[in-house]
């Protein structure tokens, strides 16, 4: 509260007091006043009346110490981040909101939420984590190149033992392709993935992987050319390509759905019991459609490079 003997005004508002009082003396046009403060003319003759009856307390704001109308109440904040610490507690701010809201009708806009985690430290600002690797631009088309890799991953946490989940990221749109949990990553686990992949959407032109023995002879003294493993000999058989990326930065399309599903896939697992690999496996396409559904992206080409 001020002191009886002091007025506390924003900079805005001695501003304001400035320009008014050189209308009231005459020294400025009303007109040129609005224009310099932004406002009507009508809210200027407002504003130089309340000066001529209150002095300068009348341009303070009555707002000021009050609490806004639009303030959620102290009982949400506290019992959503209570749902936090319980429940969500390594959920991130856009994750926690969906939960809230769809699981517990409470609901709270992404930002707030995000804006109170970070004042009681449950989560870290973008701003503040370490920048990644600039991505390579994308391809054009859907199915003109998709790439494949497998996440070895406590994905049931200490339900069950780890396992592999393969991933296959359309590079255009960033659309999940496919997903299968199996035991190990393997040639056979690649053949049925990728059996499953080909029945759904026809044959992408090719697929960019790591230099894993699967996809490539890696031996020095067996790497000659016409060398080729059992998936690379099916792939090109189907002609499709097999691309394998110098670095896991060059294939960053697949390697951040792997963050984002060690986050989300997990997460959506322990809330419905999931902790077996088949039942994964029979859950997996409907997150697929979920997770298309949040974050994949329009191609710049409408072609369709499956056949």
């Amino acid at each position: 509260m001020d002191d009886p003997g002091y007025l506390t005004m924003s900079a805005k508002e001695l501003n304001r007091l400035e320009v008014l009082n050189r209308v009231l003396d005459r020294r400025l046009t009303q007109a040129q006043a609005a224009e310099q403060l932004g406002l009507g003319i009508r809210q200027v003759q407002r504003l130089c009346r309340k000066l001529r009856i209150e002095g300068p307390r009348g341009l303070v704001s009555r707002k000021r110490g009050r609490t806004s109308n639009r303030k959620l109440p102290d009982d949400l904040q506290r019992r959503a981040l209570e749902l936090i610490v319980s429940r969500y507690s390594d959920f991130g701010p856009t994750l926690a909101a969906e939960k809230l809201r769809g699981v517990h009708r409470v609901a709270v806009s992404v930002e707030t939420l995000r804006r109170w985690m970070i004042d009681a430290e449950l989560w870290v600002p973008r701003s503040q984590r370490q920048r990644v690797h600039q991505p390579r631009g994308r391809r054009s088309c859907l199915g003109e190149l998709v790439q494949i890799d497998g996440c070895d991953h406590e994905w049931f946490e200490d339900r069950a033992p780890r396992c592999t989940l393969l991933v296959y990221v359309d590079d255009a749109t960033s659309r999940l392709m496919e997903l299968r949990f199996v035991p190990s990553e393997s040639t056979f686990s690649y053949f049925a993935a990728t059996r499953t992949y080909l029945e759904r959407h026809g044959k992408p032109v090719a697929f960019y992987s790591d230099k894993a023995s699967i996809f490539r002879i890696n031996a020095t003294e067996a790497r000659k050319p016409g060398g080729m493993t059992q998936f690379s000999r099916a792939l090109s058989e189907l002609n499709i390509d097999i691309i394998c990326a110098n670095t896991p930065a060059a294939k960053g399309r697949v390697e951040r759905a792997h963050l984002t599903l060690q986050d989300r896939l997990v997460k959506e697992l322990r809330l419905r019991g999931i902790s077996d690999i088949e039942s994964a496996n029979a859950y997996a396409p409907e997150y697929i459609a979920d997770y298309n559904r949040r974050f994949s992206r329009a191609a710049r080409s409408e072609h369709d490079a499956h056949r």
